[in-house]
């Protein structure tokens, strides 16, 4: 695999990556992009949310969930990517990329994102994610954070 093949792969999961947080976005008169969010994943990937203790979610079972949410607490939900560390050999991938989270129009989070991808038939899929939300005491890194 040549640089600028490794590049091309680089630039397609930030791509994946962004299409995620994007996907996620909703308001009350505008829904999240569940399908999209669903399609960048393998069959029967694994998610695992922020809360402890860990519990695996299939992606059917997590978009379920956050459907469920955005009809009865959770009116909105803004996540913008911050940027993206990739790391790619032959066909996987780890990535990990940085969001700002708006709930309810109010509330301001920041989460790390792990992700876990394979290339299969010349496209990236997401076979594995999971997340922790930044607190006081586990502050993001500065080398995952963009440079201004």
């Amino acid at each position: 695999m040549s640089g600028n093949d490794q590049g091309d792969d680089i630039r397609a999961i930030e791509t994946i990556i962004a299409r995620q947080f994007q996907s996620l976005n909703w308001t009350s008169a505008k829904p999240g992009d569940w399908d999209t969010f669903a399609g960048d994943f393998y069959p029967d990937a694994a998610l695992f949310p922020a809360a402890r203790p860990a519990k695996r979610q299939t992606v059917d079972t997590f978009v379920e969930r956050i459907k469920g949410l955005s009809q009865t607490t959770l009116h909105s939900f803004n996540e913008t990517m911050l940027g993206s560390k990739v790391h790619v050999f032959g066909n996987v991938a780890v990535a990990l990329g940085v969001c700002e989270i708006l709930e309810n129009d109010t509330d301001v989070t920041r989460n790390v994102e792990a992700f876990l991808l394979i290339k299969d038939d010349g496209a990236w899929r997401i076979v594995s994610q999971a997340w922790d939300r930044e607190s006081e005491s586990n502050p993001i890194p500065t080398y995952l954070m963009p440079r201004k």
